[in-house]
């Protein structure tokens, strides 16, 4: 009994010094000679930063899982809820998502480059400070491969020269606004300093695109100093390259729903009855019949459902009023998809989310429906997901967005509100991707200061970049990065009609992945 004991204690101090916690019950199967196999296996599948309890329920979990990526803290809470006998459905739906568990294996098609994994603690305003260096510094990463801006310099050593020579520097907008001479004036900060940027209406190579500038991107700068002040010669942004225009070795397609918005009166069940019908080879011609058949998979980009408390007065517009009544009426209808098709999912603002982006993959107590079928991806909003590789061909990187920060760019940026606004979603895209960033203005959207990380900048150029959020299809090229607007499976709602929004609901781009052609389907 003695030796029993002192064993224990073995393997209880090991974990210990890991920061893991053992729980009683796994001491009755776990040996000595386990400790450093299980340990390994842990940190193997696990995001071990934050895990904190070993249980008997996790190890066999770990056994049946490739990998286990799930909020450990609140796991634990859900564990001590359920001992005090408070809450007893929380922590057996862990369980059972994680018995469950359908990662994606290194085998398939479908890989996961960036999910983001939520890091749960209280907030206080340095982390915005922390988040907004680590945007510049990504950025500015970027920026300093241009090679016009190869020799560099601070503002604050900017501002101790005495005389005018020509210089180059990276720096943050504070502060836009127009002179009475027409001309644009700039403050730029970095970490040294700000100083303001004159650009002037005579040289309209650099004028008209500096219009579109908003506050908190990050620019290069050329030109010439003078006192606390800068006359810009060239602007800088930090912009994609001309991406590899690849395409794939074998025929295989790719179609991009968003939108769906089941719940809503307005939902379209028609409509998206006939998408099912056709995807499932039950109607269309024999090309369009066959197109089905090689169609390999299906993103959905946000707004699954209407959600619920939305906006004042939305209880009036909806059908099913119950949000997990919702969810399951959605995994419903996925489910009718064939199994074959892997579903890659990420939330959008309707959902039942936080509306703060980046945006977790949704939620298991609200949509456990969702994961409970076979074909179901979930990614965070945003996300960037590798498709169709194999040993002799790359795949291609799919940049999953929602749009949410959309509304602001359309509003805000002359450039894109004049050349049609919401009808133009490409605009929209392209702007984004000049600036690396998908939501470079502060008041733009909802976000979570990350202090380690800005995900919202796009660091890795994708080969699709794929949006929804504002209800229309579109399709177009920048720098051969293939643009995909989804589009939509609900009418018009009350709110559109007011600010003079026309959806075209029930169009699926669809694209073919050996040629990189692209055709839009209309179900509707």
């Amino acid at each position: 009994m003695e030796q029993e004991l002192i064993h224990k204690k073995s393997i209880v101090d090991f974990f210990l010094k890991k920061d893991i916690l053992l729980s009683s019950d796994v001491l009755d199967f776990l040996e000595e000679n386990d400790i450093e196999k299980i340990y390994s296996l842990i940190n193997e599948k696990t995001k071990i930063e934050n895990f904190l309890l070993f249980n008997k329920d996790l190890n066999e979990a770990l056994k049946n899982s490739p990998r286990l990526d799930t909020n450990w803290l609140e796991l634990d809470k859900s564990k001590a809820m359920l001992e005090k006998g408070k809450d007893n459905k929380a922590y057996p739906q862990f369980i059972k998502f994680l018995q469950t568990s359908k990662q994606v294996k290194k085998d398939e098609k479908v890989k996961i480059i960036f999910s983001y994994e939520e890091d749960s603690k209280k907030r206080d305003a340095q982390d915005f400070v922390h988040y907004f260096n680590a945007r510049y510094k990504a950025i500015e990463k970027i920026l300093r491969s241009r090679p016009e801006l190869k020799n560099l310099t601070t503002i604050n050593r900017i501002l101790n020269k005495r005389d005018k020579e020509s210089i180059s520097f990276i720096g943050i907008v504070k502060d836009k606004h127009t002179t009475k001479n027409g001309n644009l004036i700039l403050t730029l900060e970095d970490q040294t300093g700000f100083i303001n940027v004159l650009i002037n209406k005579t040289k309209p190579e650099i004028f008209e695109d500096a219009k579109s500038i908003v506050l908190d991107e990050v620019l290069g700068i050329l030109g010439v100093n003078s006192q606390n002040i800068v006359f810009a010669n060239k602007v800088f942004w930090p912009d994609t390259s001309i991406k590899e225009f690849k395409k794939s070795p074998d025929e295989a397609y790719a179609i991009f729903l968003s939108d769906i918005h089941i719940g809503s009166n307005n939902f379209l069940p028609d409509a998206f009855n006939k998408f099912l019908a056709w995807i499932n080879q039950k109607v269309g011609n024999d090309t369009q019949k066959e197109i089905a058949s090689k169609v390999q998979y299906i993103f959905i980009i946000g707004d699954l459902v209407d959600g619920c408390g939305i906006y004042p007065g939305q209880d009036k517009e909806l059908i099913i009023k119950d949000i997990y009544a919702q969810y399951e009426e959605c995994a419903r209808l996925l489910a009718q998809i064939p199994q074959r098709i892997p579903l890659i999912i990420c939330p959008g603002n309707h959902d039942a989310m936080r509306i703060a982006e980046p945006q977790p993959p949704f939620y298991q107590d609200f949509a456990k429906p969702l994961y409970d079928l076979p074909n179901i991806i979930s990614v965070s909003n945003p996300s960037l997901i590798n498709i169709h590789s194999s040993e002799k061909f790359s795949g291609f990187d799919v940049l999953l967005y929602h749009g949410y920060s959309f509304d602001y760019y359309v509003a805000n940026v002359d450039s894109i509100r004049n050349k049609g606004g919401y009808d133009r979603a490409d605009l929209i895209m392209k702007f984004l991707l000049k600036r690396r960033h998908l939501a470079p203005t502060h008041t733009s959207n909802l976000y979570v200061p990350d202090i380690t990380q800005d995900p919202l900048v796009i660091s890795r150029v994708p080969d699709f970049f794929a949006t929804g959020h504002i209800h229309k299809s579109i399709a177009a090229n920048y720098k051969n990065i293939t643009l995909i607007s989804g589009s939509c499976w609900q009418s018009k709602t009350e709110f559109q009609e007011k600010v003079g929004h026309n959806p075209e609901p029930g169009r699926v781009p669809i694209v073919n992945l050996k040629t990189r052609d692209i055709k839009i389907l209309k179900f509707l």
